[in-house]
C-alpha cells in the first residue's frame, strides 16, 4: 500500500472515529456551560484520532465487528481514550507545564478560556472518559462480553494512571529541574514508555481484548504498543527540532527552550533515526496477521515516518 493509500485509509477512519467521539460529548447548557464548551473546544480542535484508530484496527485484527448502525462496545472506548489524549494536551499546553499557545494551528484552551478554566476541562474530559466507557455495558451486543469490558476498563484506567501517562508526566516534569548532563537513559526512556506509549498500548490492548483475543495476544499488542510509541515520541523529539511551526501546527524548539530532556539532545539526530526505524519494524513484526499484510501494520509505518 503507498503511502497515499494509507492517507486516504487514514482519513476515511478519523472520519468515522470523528462521527463516534462527536456522540459522546456533552451539552452546553446550564450553569457549567463554559467548561462544557472548553471541553468540546479542545476535543474539536482538530488531531488525527490515531488512537481511536489504532483501538478500532486492533478490534478488527482479531475478528470483531462493529459495522454500520450497530453500537458495538468497541465505541464508547474509541472516544473515551481521545477524551483521555485530549485531557492530557490541555494540562500540558498549561502555563505551569510547557505553556503552549498553539497546537493543531489553534489557539490552545488555555489561551482561549483562562489556565483555571481550562485546568476545569482537562478535569472534565478525564472523569467523561470513564463515564463514556462504562456505556460500553449498555451496547445491545455486549451482553456477551461484560468480562472483557471489566478488562478494558482496567487497562484504560492503569495505562491513563500514575503508573502509566501521569506517571510518565510526572518524571517529564522532574527532569526539568535537573541539569541535563545528569539525565539518564533509563529516566528518558522511562518518561517515554509511560507518557506516550502507555496509551497507544491502551488503545491496542483494549482493542484484542473486546474482540476476544487471547491474553497472550492482548500481551503481543502491549509490546507493540510500546514500540510504537517510543518511535513516534523520538519522531516528535526529531520533528521539534527539525520541523516548521508552519506545518506542524504547533511551536517548535519548545523542548529546547524549556530544556528538556529528549531522545535528540541525548543521542543526536543520526542515532534516533535509526532507533526509530528499528523499533517500526518490531512493530509491524508484532502486528502480524494471519491474512497477509494489514492496514494496522501500514499505519505505523505512516505514523512513525510522518512529517506532521
Amino acid at each position: 500500500m503507498t503511502r497515499e493509500d494509507v492517507a486516504r485509509g487514514l482519513k476515511d477512519r478519523a472520519r468515522q472515529a470523528e462521527e463516534i467521539i462527536r456522540r459522546y460529548l456533552p451539552a452546553e447548557e446550564g450553569y457549567n456551560r463554559t467548561v462544557t464548551e472548553a471541553m468540546n473546544y479542545s476535543v474539536l480542535a482538530g488531531g488525527k484520532r490515531l488512537r481511536p484508530i489504532l483501538m478500532q484496527e486492533s478490534f478488527r485484527l482479531f475478528g470483531g465487528s462493529d459495522g454500520a448502525g450497530t453500537e458495538s462496545p468497541l465505541h464508547p472506548f474509541m472516544a473515551a481514550i481521545e477524551f483521555i489524549h485530549t485531557y492530557s494536551l490541555v494540562h500540558d499546553d498549561l502555563p505551569a507545564m510547557d505553556n503552549d499557545l498553539y497546537r493543531r494551528g489553534k489557539k490552545t484552551t488555555h489561551a482561549v478560556y483562562g489556565a483555571g478554566m481550562a485546568t476545569l476541562a482537562g478535569d472534565g474530559l478525564l472523569n467523561l472518559a470513564f463515564e463514556t466507557a462504562m456505556r460500553a455495558f449498555d451496547c445491545e451486543n455486549a451482553a456477551g462480553s461484560q468480562d472483557a469490558v471489566v478488562r478494558a476498563l482496567r487497562i484504560l484506567a492503569a495505562k491513563a494512571g500514575i503508573d502509566g501517562m501521569v506517571g510518565g508526566q510526572c518524571a517529564d516534569l522532574a527532569a526539568e529541574e535537573k541539569p541535563q548532563n545528569s539525565q539518564t537513559r533509563e529516566e528518558l526512556l522511562y518518561i517515554h514508555r509511560k507518557k506516550t506509549a502507555a496509551m497507544i498500548e491502551s488503545a491496542l490492548m483494549i482493542g484484542a481484548t473486546l474482540a476476544g483475543a487471547s491474553q497472550e495476544d492482548v500481551f503481543r499488542m502491549e509490546q507493540a504498543g510500546e514500540k510504537i510509541g517510543l518511535a513516534f515520541q523520538i519522531r516528535d523529539d526529531i520533528l521539534d527540532v527539525e520541523g516548521e511551526s508552519a506545518t506542524l501546527g504547533k511551536d517548535t524548539g519548545s523542548d529546547a527552550k524549556n530544556g528538556k530532556l529528549t531522545y535528540v539532545s541525548m543521542y543526536g539526530s543520526a542515532q534516533a533515526r535509526e532507533d526509530v526505524e528499528k523499533l517500526s519494524r518490531e512493530a509491524v513484526e508484532l502486528t502480524a496477521g494471519g491474512d497477509g499484510r494489514n492496514f494496522l501494520q501500514d499505519l505505523i509505518e505512516w505514523m512513525i515516518t510522518r512529517e506532521l
